[in-house]
């Protein structure tokens, strides 16, 4: 999993973590850099979303999972 996300995540990786990816991504749109590339906010809902989502379903298969 570790080497999927490594290879296909650029040279640092996927972000899963919210407060991770979105923090560097806001201060890099607010900071004036110069010379800056773009910040792909296309992506950016993923590291948002997917982690929520992920939450929300493992909260709601838990119960059901681990009653036994």
């Amino acid at each position: 999993m570790v080497v999927i996300g490594a290879g296909l995540g650029g040279p640092t990786g996927y972000a899963i973590n919210p407060a991770r990816d979105l923090g560097p991504r806001l201060a890099h749109a607010l900071l004036p850099i110069r010379n800056k590339g773009g910040n792909d906010w296309a992506y950016s809902w993923v590291p948002i979303v997917g982690p929520l989502a992920g939450a929300v379903l493992a909260g709601l298969t838990a119960p059901i999972l681990l009653v036994g």
